[in-house]
C-alpha cells in the first residue's frame, strides 16, 4: 500500500510567450476524456489568472462538457458534436465556420492532436498555442517542444507546464472541482438520504475503458463490497458507463439489496453529485478516480498496467495499491501474460485500505 507520489514538474520552454494585451477572447481546445479533462483544470485556471479579463470557452466533446462546467474560470462551453453534425471533414469545416463567428482572439489547445490545430487555424483565430505534438508545429503561431521527459511526468504537471512556458501565470498544481449547489442537489434524487444522517456511503467505479488490463478482478470488488457491508453497514453505489454494466451486476448480485447500481443511468453531473457524498472511493485507474480526488473524497486507486506517477488521483486524501512486478507498467489493454499485477492484490489489503481511508 502506497500514497500517491507527486512528481517534480519539469521545465519546458517555447518559441516565444503568448501577448498579454489586447487579448479579449480565448478559445481552450479541452481534452476527450473524463480523467485527462480533470487533470487540465489547473492549467485553465493559470490561463484566467493571466487573462481575468477576458472571455474562456472551451471546445469539448459532450461526454466531458459537465467537468469543465463546473469550473468557475470557464464562461461558454462549445460543444464539439462529434460523433454527430461535426463528424467527418465536413463536420469539422462547420465546426471552424461556427467558432469563426465568435472571433477568438486565441486558441490555446490542451488537446495534442493535429485535427486541434486544423480546426483553430480554419476558424480564422490568429494566435494558436499548444504543443508541438502530432506533427502540427508548423500549425501553431506559439509552439512548445514537448520533450520525452516531459512526457513521463503527472499528467497535471503535463499540461500546466505548457501553459507555463507559453506565460501563464501559474499558482501551482493545486486541484480542487467544487460544484455548484444546483450540481450537488442531484444526488438527492437518487440516495433518498438526507446528507445530515451521516449513512456511510462507499462508491466503487470497478470498470475501466482502457481495457480490461486496468481491471482488478470483479469477484474481489464484490468480496470487498461485501465485507463493507457486513463492517460497517455501509450503502455501496456502483459507477461505470454502460459498458461496465456486465461486470457492476456481477456485483450487485453479490450484494444485494445494499447497493445503487446507477452503471449507464446517469449523467456525469449526477455522478459527481454522487461522488460527492461518498465517504470513500474505490476505483480501477479511471476518470472517476480523478473525479473523486479532485473533490478530495478519500479515494482507494488500484493500478495494474498504468503508471501512478503519471495518472494518480489528484488531492491528498488517496491511497495508491501497485504491486512492484517487472512488467508494469506496461501501459496495455489486455495483459498477455498471467495478470500478476492485478492477481497479487489481495481483497484483504484493499480493505485495509478502505478502512484507512474513512478516517482520513
Amino acid at each position: 500500500m502506497q500514497r500517491a507520489q507527486i512528481s517534480v514538474p519539469l521545465i519546458v520552454r517555447g518559441n516565444k510567450r503568448l501577448p498579454l494585451d489586447g487579448i479579449r477572447t480565448i478559445l481552450v481546445r479541452g481534452t476527450n476524456w473524463i480523467g485527462d479533462a480533470v487533470m487540465t483544470l489547473p492549467a485553465l485556471a493559470a490561463i484566467r489568472r493571466t487573462w481575468p479579463q477576458a472571455q474562456i470557452s472551451v471546445l469539448a466533446k459532450p461526454w466531458v462538457v459537465d467537468i469543465y462546467r463546473e469550473s468557475a474560470d470557464v464562461n461558454r462551453i462549445v460543444i464539439f458534436e462529434e460523433p454527430g453534425r461535426h463528424s467527418g471533414p465536413t463536420g469539422k469545416i462547420r465546426l471552424a465556420g461556427e467558432l469563426r463567428q465568435y472571433r477568438f482572439d486565441m486558441a490555446i489547445l490542451l488537446q495534442n492532436a493535429i485535427e486541434a490545430a486544423i480546426i483553430a487555424r480554419l476558424a480564422g483565430i490568429p494566435i494558436r498555442a499548444g504543443y508541438n505534438s502530432d506533427v502540427r508545429g508548423w500549425l501553431l503561431t506559439h509552439s512548445v517542444h514537448r520533450t520525452p521527459a516531459i512526457r513521463q511526468i503527472h499528467q497535471i504537471d503535463y499540461y500546466l507546464e505548457m501553459v507555463k512556458a507559453l506565460g501563464c501565470d501559474s499558482a501551482g498544481r493545486n486541484l480542487r472541482l467544487e460544484l455548484r449547489s444546483d450540481t450537488r442537489s442531484l444526488a438527492d434524487g437518487w440516495l433518498k438520504i438526507p446528507e445530515s444522517q451521516h449513512q456511510l456511503i462507499i462508491g466503487m467505479a470497478p470498470g475501466a475503458t482502457y481495457g480490461p488490463a486496468k481491471r482488478w478482478p470483479v469477484d474481489r470488488f464484490a468480496a470487498v463490497a461485501a465485507e463493507i457491508i457486513r463492517e460497517y453497514g455501509a450503502t455501496i453505489i456502483l459507477f461505470g458507463s454502460k459498458q461496465d454494466q456486465d461486470v457492476t451486476d456481477a456485483i450487485a448480485t453479490t450484494i444485494q439489496g445494499h447497493c445503487l447500481n446507477l452503471a449507464g443511468k446517469t449523467s456525469v453531473r449526477e455522478v459527481m453529485a454522487l461522488i460527492a457524498r461518498c465517504h470513500a472511493f474505490i476505483t480501477n485507474d479511471s476518470g472517476l478516480m480523478h473525479v473523486a480526488g479532485a473533490m478530495n473524497v478519500p479515494t482507494v486507486a488500484i493500478f495494474g498496467s498504468t503508471n501512478p506517477v503519471t495518472t494518480s488521483p489528484p488531492g491528498e486524501r488517496n491511497i495508491i495499491i501497485q504491486k512492484p512486478v517487472d512488467c508494469s507498467p506496461c501501459l496495455k489493454t489486455v495483459c498477455p501474460t498471467d495478470f500478476r499485477c492485478m492477481n497479487l492484490i489481495g481483497v484483504e489489503e484493499v480493505l485495509a485500505a478502505v478502512g484507512q481511508a474513512i478516517k482520513i
